[in-house]
């Protein structure tokens, strides 16, 4: 019985699809360990969406070479899918295999301990056309599971190195999701996120075509967890049935999170997103209007090539007016092989740096605002199977995605549990609440 350890960066997509090797890993009898423990067989999962991503990659598969030089070294993931050249130059990795690569893992190890495989598998992402299954119903450590639906994207925004890693959208047909919904609420899991690289263009490669509208209506009358959570959705793939199924579901919870990227009309343009300022100001606003107590979370691009100080003011102040959430910011990372990577007027580092805090500290504030809103409240709260380590009070997460602390409740056992939870107090980072009198058990 080898065992195996596998290490995790990035996406949700990157995490599920660690989790489903995991599980056919072990039902093939290896056995895994944490990280870092001295396995025999050590698989890292890459990321490359930003500069950061890949040096934190790279350090990953250093630290492996330096604490146990004796593992078979497998990497794998978007990294590998887009510059195998990086890895394959590094003494002691055994293996470098890409995206299509990654789910045929527990057969390609039969023909490693043979000797029988090249070092270097990686196919042409480009070519691929079926979505890979990788069915999983076990999440170890999570109360909340993952389903991915779609994998690929068939856009191209200036900036993304996404689609070179992924492909072109590929979706996992409805009636495989119904079915392994009904597993995962038969394995007692009550929130299911459903996840993917593009997952607003769902259905839209299938025969017959379908859509996220189409599956969602599905999820509603079918008998599957009473939550399910939506992740990133393009602002240009919201039509209008799907927003009304929204705001009618009682089970999709009132949390979105969009790549507004940027609030700027010219900036929009040359990243290629084919919106403008308006259009996002519209939608947030009506958003808000028809599901009061949403969660709308947002991913910005500050110092994209060419930006000037008014140019990013007129995202600070697009985001400023709007009923947003929480923000995810990123410097601008530029990706070989993108157009924007070819892009003149690239801004100052130490400019972009002071642009990110600035829309960070909004963030920061946008995210304490939106928790005062609830403040003698009660919320709806999905207990995790973990406690804070100092206090021993147990976490949980809203249906509308604020993090909840719970006092008072230290000496019960209600992991996995949806509460109705009255809200104390909040501060930026989370909120403190008590169970509502009446709803233990």
């Amino acid at each position: 019985m080898k065992t195996i350890a596998i290490a995790t960066l990035g996406c949700k997509v990157n995490q599920y699809e660690s989790e489903a090797l995991m599980a056919d890993l072990e039902e093939r009898g290896y056995r895994l360990v944490p990280f870092g423990n001295g396995a025999e067989i050590t698989i890292i999962n890459t990321c490359t969406v930003t500069h950061r991503a890949d040096f934190d990659s790279r350090q990953m598969v250093r630290k492996t070479l330096r604490k146990n030089p004796d593992s078979c070294i497998i990497v794998t993931g978007c990294y590998s899918q887009v510059t195998p050249e990086v890895f394959s130059e590094m003494k002691g990795v055994r293996y470098l295999l890409g995206n299509r690569e990654k789910t045929q893992i527990p057969d390609l190890l039969l023909l490693m301990d043979k000797g029988e495989l090249p070092l270097v598998q990686v196919s042409d992402i480009q070519r691929e056309r079926i979505f890979s299954e990788t069915p999983v119903h076990t999440f170890r450590r999570h109360t909340r599971a993952f389903l991915k639906i779609q994998d690929g994207c068939d856009g191209r925004c200036s900036y993304c190195i996404v689609p070179f890693a992924r492909g072109p959208s590929r979706s996992l047909p409805p009636g495989r999701i119904l079915e392994h919904l009904r597993a995962l609420k038969e394995k007692d899991f009550k929130e299911v996120v459903l996840t993917g690289i593009h997952i607003g263009s769902y259905g839209l490669d299938l025969q017959p075509l379908f859509s996220l509208e189409k599956l969602l209506q599905q999820i509603e009358r079918e008998d599957t967890p009473r939550r399910i959570r939506l992740s990133s959705i393009e602002p240009l793939d919201f039509s209008p049935g799907l927003i009304s199924i929204l705001s009618q579901s009682n089970k999709v919870c009132p949390h979105l999170h969009i790549p507004i990227q940027s609030g700027d009309e010219h900036i929009l343009k040359r990243m290629n997103r084919n919106y403008n300022p308006l259009f996002l100001k519209g939608l947030v606003q009506e958003w808000h209007q028809r599901i009061p107590e949403i969660s709308i979370g947002a991913d910005v691009i500050v110092g994209f090539p060419g930006e000037t100080e008014e140019q990013f003011e007129n995202t600070y102040q697009l985001i400023e007016s709007l009923p947003i959430s929480y923000l995810h910011v990123f410097p601008f990372s530029k990706r070989k092989g993108t157009v924007a990577a070819q892009m003149d007027q690239q801004v100052n580092r130490r400019e972009v740096k002071q642009r990110a805090g600035a829309m960070r500290e909004l963030g920061r504030q946008k995210r304490h605002s939106f928790y005062n809103k609830f403040l003698h409240q009660e919320l709806s709260v999905l207990v995790e199977d973990r406690r804070e380590k100092r206090s021993g009070r147990w976490r949980g997460l809203s249906r509308n995605y604020i993090p909840v602390i719970l006092s008072g409740s230290e000496d019960l056992n209600l992991a996995n549990q949806e509460k109705r939870v009255v809200v104390l107090e909040s501060n930026d980072r989370e909120v403190i609440g008590r169970v509502a009198e009446g709803f233990y058990g």
